[in-house]
């Protein structure tokens, strides 16, 4: 099911205090309506009630959606410089779910998931978005790595994400975001051929996707943040 929690809200324009429903886990199958919020970026939105200023609540939920093989538990990106210590205890969480603890009703369902970590929104809506279009966000993630040495500028730094937002039959959209306030910086769109090809190139790819499957965190910024460093 889906669980939420009244939180209080102090509404920074104009100080009114009311309260609002944070989301602490989220049943797809069970409410569809909550998976198609996070694709359209309303879910979790919070609109003051006093003097209509919005704002959104920061990602700090669980993610089920069994029909299209995905859970994941959705952090704020400011918490991923305790990846280690997050990631631990969301291994745990999956495996007492689904996992190596659970009911072996609960690890029949388990096998057929995808469990995914994310900090922030983009991130955690861009995993939703792949896995409605049946794409392995494993293949993704080395698209980025190949559009990283083909683009002629990126602004990659701490704290900006390339994400995919839209698919279609022939081209990924992408743009550069920055993680918290989910401000687009860049847009772009790629050929769904550049995917083909590197996922036709599995053993050319292979030492990479090890890399990247190393844990519930698959996105290439562990390959180039010292994530584990910080986690420490």
């Amino acid at each position: 099911m889906s669980l939420f929690t009244t939180t209080t809200i102090d509404c920074s324009d104009c100080q009114a205090v009311f309260d609002f429903q944070a989301a602490g886990s989220v049943n797809a199958d069970r409410r569809p309506e909550l998976r198609d919020a996070i694709l359209d970026s309303s879910f979790q939105t919070v609109v003051c009630p006093s003097c209509g200023a919005s704002t959104r609540l920061e990602p700090l939920f669980n993610y089920l959606d069994v029909a299209s093989a995905l859970w994941l538990a959705a952090y704020p990106p400011g918490a991923m410089g305790n990846l280690v210590a997050i990631e631990t205890e969301v291994k745990a969480l999956f495996d007492e779910s689904y996992g190596t603890n659970a009911t072996p009703a609960a690890q029949g369902v388990g096998d057929i998931l995808n469990a995914r970590l994310t900090f922030g929104w983009p991130a955690t809506r861009e995993k939703v978005l792949l896995r409605q279009n049946d794409l392995d966000d494993v293949s993704i993630e080395m698209l980025k790595l190949d559009l990283l040495r083909r683009l002629p500028e990126a602004p990659l730094r701490p704290g900006v994400e390339l994400r995919v937002v839209d698919v279609n039959q022939e081209m990924l959209s992408f743009v550069w975001t920055v993680a918290d306030t989910e401000e687009i910086l860049q847009e772009f769109e790629a050929s769904r051929q550049l995917l083909q090809e590197i996922e036709a190139n599995a053993e050319g790819w292979a030492a990479v996707r090890t890399d990247l499957t190393a844990g519930m965190f698959v996105d290439i910024q562990k390959l180039y943040l010292d994530l584990g460093q910080d986690a420490a």
